[in-house]
């Protein structure tokens, strides 16, 4: 599986954007995903997850009813919509996939947990 993540750049604090990850290589029925953020000096941390059929999201704490995740495997993307966005928001975001068997609904906010990784997109959030 190859995740390739986009729509990343600069906004004021209070602005939004949407990230989108396109698969490729694999079908995403079977992959788990997640997307996590990575400032600088900071360790990567989970944002948000979804499972393969999309039915179950979790988000950190911090971005809670600001950011939401979706996908449409019909058409390889997952996406991230980021509104009120904040100054510590700023990092590199990832989207990463995870294998899971069919029917197992799971997702996770663990990096270590997935193993198919995207090259990461910039979001800046500043006045």
């Amino acid at each position: 599986l190859q995740l390739v993540e986009s729509g990343g750049g600069s906004v004021q604090p209070g602005g939004s954007l949407r990230l989108s990850c396109a698969a490729s290589g694999f079908t995403l029925d079977y992959y788990a995903i997640g997307w996590f953020s990575q400032a600088p000096g900071k360790e990567r941390e989970g944002v948000s997850c979804i499972t393969s059929g999309g039915g179950i999201t979790n988000y950190a704490d911090s971005v809670k009813g600001r950011f939401t995740v979706s996908r449409d495997n019909a058409k390889k993307a997952v996406l991230l919509e980021m509104n009120s966005l904040k100054p510590e928001d700023t990092a590199v975001y990832y989207c990463a996939g995870g294998f899971v068997s069919y029917g197992i609904n799971w997702c996770a906010l663990t990096p270590r947990a997935f193993n198919s990784w995207g090259q990461g997109t910039q979001v800046t959030v500043s006045s």
